[in-house]
């Protein structure tokens, strides 16, 4: 690979899994070079036709790889390839294809026994070719990045899409006030509407970033939702804190202010994406599920419920399971069954009530797989585990949501079993971010265990 004066000082080196967590990643690093080894596009060929989900986005990053090589001269691809942008308009940085050197090099740090070794030693070997560059290995693979550290090789994660450096500065969706919240108010503007009752705040009664539909309560029982923000006022609608703890879902009352908080959020119709997180038992899926029925049954504003969530590969471990696409997806969906069962435990024929609404809300279980391309109308999605779906993933489902739908994401950031994504990369977190600021959307933090008082012990002590 030559270097010339139009050449970057970086060489950004892409591994498998940042292609698969993002298929556009090569177009985020600016003005620098990018290079793909040719044991990524190897191991890419091999996923493009396996787990449909993993396989979809190999193809994405393939197809993109093409676009931007088309019809260059082979001997430019070790070079570095223009990147196109703005649709061809433009050119920034570059796209190189790293190839192997055959034989055992004397500079290899790792025996060449796996891809990632031969990755690493291949890096090796072009920072010592061309010490003007700084080779840095991208990837989402902790222990590939130790390893490559260890051979003197700068590693790091893929950073484009972690748009916060610690959970802890996600919004709770609330803001909460010790003894009074008119306490530190000054001056308050009240206006009565038909729709309720309305204070006008000054900014700098609070403290932080502000969002349209956070809550606002204090221990004396005030409640109240935030309806406008600017940069001198804040709009907020006092909520009767006893109507909403009295409120129901098809039976269900919230526990405790977080839980009506969320219910309350989630049966209003101006807010089409609810996002609910919190630790096991808070009632995140209870909750969801018994206001979807309600919205889809009793109110008839849905015509169907689409829940779905992220799943291993179907024959990793139990081999191709049989049945429809529900039965293939029950395994995986057993939280959202055993809550449907929690609604009519106490019921004349339980089993019966669970037939009606599965039928009468037309509930439909999806895998990830079959969204794509999908587009719901007057549907409510439910999003399951969704601390495990990456930005892409969770890019792809949300936007099937079509004219009046909503859609309600799930997850608990404590909770990531994906081996690439970790609390601030989770495609939560990146929602969550990337929605704070739209006022059709809410996000809520739920606190308490009301599952079991042993649910709760083990939550703090386990």
């Amino acid at each position: 690979m030559s270097v010339n004066a139009e050449s970057t000082k970086k060489a950004y080196v892409i591994d498998t899994n940042v292609l698969i967590h993002d298929p556009n990643s090569i177009l985020n690093f600016d003005e620098h070079l990018v290079v793909i080894p040719i044991t990524v596009l190897e191991e890419l060929d091999k996923l493009k036709n396996g787990n449909k989900s993993i396989a979809a986005d190999c193809r994405s990053a393939i197809r993109l790889i093409d676009s931007v090589i088309a019809d260059s001269p082979t001997e430019r691809l070790q070079h570095g390839v223009p990147i196109p942008r703005n649709n061809g308009t433009s050119h920034l940085g570059k796209l190189a294809i790293l190839m192997n050197k055959t034989g055992e090099p004397p500079e290899a740090c790792l025996p060449n026994d796996n891809n990632d070794n031969k990755i690493i030693n291949r890096v090796v070997q072009m920072q010592l070719e061309h010490p003007e560059y700084k080779y840095v290995l991208v990837t989402k693979d902790i222990n590939m990045r130790l390893k490559a550290r260890g051979c003197c090789i700068h590693a790091e994660d893929y950073h484009n899409d972690q748009l916060i450096s610690d959970v802890k500065q996600l919004t709770t969706g609330y803001h909460e006030f010790n003894g009074s919240f008119w306490d530190g108010v000054s001056h308050v503007d009240t206006i009565q509407r038909e729709n309720g009752t309305y204070h006008s705040l000054s900014r700098d009664v609070f403290d932080g970033p502000l969002f349209i539909n956070q809550y606002i309560l204090d221990d004396l029982e005030f409640l109240a939702r935030i309806e406008e923000v600017t940069d001198e006022h804040v709009l907020i609608k006092h909520i009767k804190r006893e109507s909403i703890m009295h409120q129901q879902a098809w039976g269900l009352k919230p526990r405790n202010i977080y839980q009506a908080m969320a219910l309350h959020a989630l049966l209003d119709n101006d807010v089409h994406l609810v996002n609910l997180t919190g630790p096991a038992g808070s009632g995140k899926t209870i909750l969801a599920l018994a206001a979807a029925i309600e919205m889809t049954v009793a109110h008839k504003q849905y015509n169907k419920i689409i829940v779905t969530r992220s799943t291993p590969p179907l024959a990793e471990d139990h081999g191709f399971l049989p049945g429809t696409e529900e039965e293939k997806m029950d395994p995986w969906l057993g939280a959202i069954t055993d809550n449907i069962e929690a609604l009519h435990i106490q019921d004349e024929s339980p089993q019966g009530s669970i037939e009606y609404v599965k039928s009468k809300a037309n509930i439909q279980f999806k895998a990830l797989n079959y969204i794509r391309g999908r587009s719901f109308q007057r549907s409510l999605i439910l999003i399951d585990e969704s601390q495990n779906l990456t930005p892409h993933q969770m890019k792809a489902i949300i936007t099937r949501a079509g004219e009046g739908s909503k859609v309600i994401c799930l997850g608990n950031l404590a909770q990531i079993d994906t081996p690439y994504l970790s609390p601030i990369s989770s495609g939560l977190t990146y929602m969550t971010e990337r929605f704070k600021g739209f006022k059709h959307s809410t996000s809520l933090r739920l606190n308490g265990i009301p599952r079991s008082l042993l649910a709760e012990y083990a939550e703090a002590n386990l």
